[in-house]
């Protein structure tokens, strides 16, 4: 099959941006509050799987300047007269579709930061979000084992890095985490300002390099390198922090969409980083696969690792998610009319419900699911985050009870919660283990990697 030329290519790459920024413009204009994330995330999908096998469906500078960073880092990319060239295409998609909705509703809106913060609360969230968007392209879809075995959830886990930075982060900033956003946001509005894409974009720009390093630590294979254990530990620090970040973004935000939100922000880095560490991003899931007994490569010191990892992300996310917020923190605790039984019972069940589920999608070999392993233990979170959310918060992992403890200290919280919540998950996380050999009997008695017809 031929080779589709530059043409072809950048002509999929004005499309595919063209209808990513239409999109966003007629969401906001529209007044689409709680859907709008949502709506920009899958404009963005269906455009990836149309048009992904003509230009590779970057439809963000960011997007093809990380390729780019990879490509001279000696990875896989793409050669700097490509990222030039497709720059150009989305930058002129992106003006050229803010002018459209523009004259469509008769009327155009500002490119700021929201009120009460300032550039670098804003900056802050566009890098790390546009980091994670393209952190997890590269490893979805650019990753080398991509060649030789080619998944289709690629898409889906581009998209949901959308839904996880829209509700969160976009409160802050906005939410564009694309340059060509930015860009054709602030010329449509010229006569209200210009200039906030200016600043967007170097944040974009630094998060796109970031991702590119950070693609280099976790896929040394893909650099002529060799993984170690550290590059097991990176992966469980980067998808703990991306998760918890979110959550604490989605709290102090009040959105109408933190538990799908949080999910997608999951399903994303299981996706990205799942055939690097085994995305656990929970000490709960560490010790439910430890527990049972299906990984051999697990080792209770290497568990005892993942869960020291996945703690200190945890930590590291809850202090960033605090000074974007100049402050501001969220504790632990019974919420609303609920009580600490509530709490035992809620906590502990779906955190059985979210290990269980990973040991059955992701480690028996009877009942993976293949390609929607991702999807499957993102959906827990939605489950548990929606259905108790009222009762417990809904934390169902130590790596996130411990962060949201820590960093409210400052704020006169009791530390002493996040030992208690710890508890319970790691009950639910015991007790998956336990029904999951039941379950899996049969497996269980056949030797690794066998299983019966």
């Amino acid at each position: 099959m031929s080779e589709p030329t530059l043409a072809a290519k950048c002509t999929a790459e004005f499309v595919g941006t063209f209808l990513l920024v239409f999109t966003v413009g007629c969401n906001v204009l529209g007044g689409s509050a709680t859907w709008a994330g949502v709506s920009i995330a899958f404009a963005l999908m269906v455009c990836i799987y149309a048009l992904g096998g003509i230009s590779g469906a970057n439809f963000n500078p960011a997007v093809s300047v990380t390729l780019g960073l990879s490509r001279a880092l000696g990875g896989p990319g793409l050669d700097w007269k490509t990222v030039g060239v497709y720059c150009g295409a989305q930058s002129a998609a992106g003006v050229a579709a803010a002018v459209c909705y523009s004259l469509l509703f008769g009327q155009s809106f500002n490119l700021a930061p929201a009120k009460g913060f300032s550039w670098l609360h804003a900056g802050t969230c566009e890098l790390l979000y546009t980091c994670m968007l393209t952190f997890v392209v590269m490893n979805v879809a650019a990753a080398k084992k991509n060649a030789t075995e080619k998944n289709q959830y690629y898409g889906i886990a581009i998209a949901f890095t959308v839904v996880a930075g829209a509700y969160g982060a976009g409160a802050i900033s906005g939410g564009c985490f694309n340059p060509a956003v930015a860009l054709g946001i602030d010329v449509s509005s010229i006569f209200q300002g210009f200039g906030w894409s200016l600043v967007y974009i170097v944040f974009e720009l630094m998060g796109a390099a970031m991702a590119a390093a950070l693609f280099k630590v976790v896929r040394p294979e893909d650099f002529g390198a060799e993984k170690t254990l550290v590059t097991e530990l990176v992966s469980e620090f980067l998808g703990t922090y991306m998760l918890v970040l979110t959550v604490g973004l989605n709290v102090l935000s009040q959105s109408q969409a933190a538990a799908f939100s949080i999910a997608a922000a999951l399903t994303s880095m299981v996706y990205a980083l799942g055939d690097v560490s085994g995305a656990h991003f929970n000490p709960a899931v560490t010790v439910a696969i430890l527990a049972s007994g299906r990984c051999p490569e697990l080792t209770p010191q290497k568990a005892g690792a993942f869960a020291g990892v996945q703690v200190a992300g945890g930590v590291a996310a809850a202090f960033t998610y605090t000074l974007i917020y100049q402050g501001q923190t969220f504790g632990l605790g019974p919420v609303g009319f609920s009580t600490w039984a509530g709490v035992s019972v809620a906590e502990t069940v779906y955190t059985f419900v979210l290990c269980f589920v990973v040991l059955c999608v992701a480690v028996s070999e009877r009942t993976k699911a293949s390609q929607l392993f991702g999807l499957a233990i993102g959906a827990c979170v939605t489950v548990g985050g929606f259905a108790i959310g009222g009762i417990s918060g809904g934390s169902l992992n130590p790596a996130v009870s411990f962060g949201i403890a820590t960093a409210n200290i400052i704020n006169g919280g009791m530390f002493f919660k996040a030992f208690i919540y710890t508890f319970l998950e790691i009950l639910g996380a015991v007790a998956a283990a336990g029904v999951f050999k039941v379950t899996h009997e049969v497996e269980m008695a056949l030797p690794e990697g066998k299983v019966e017809a």
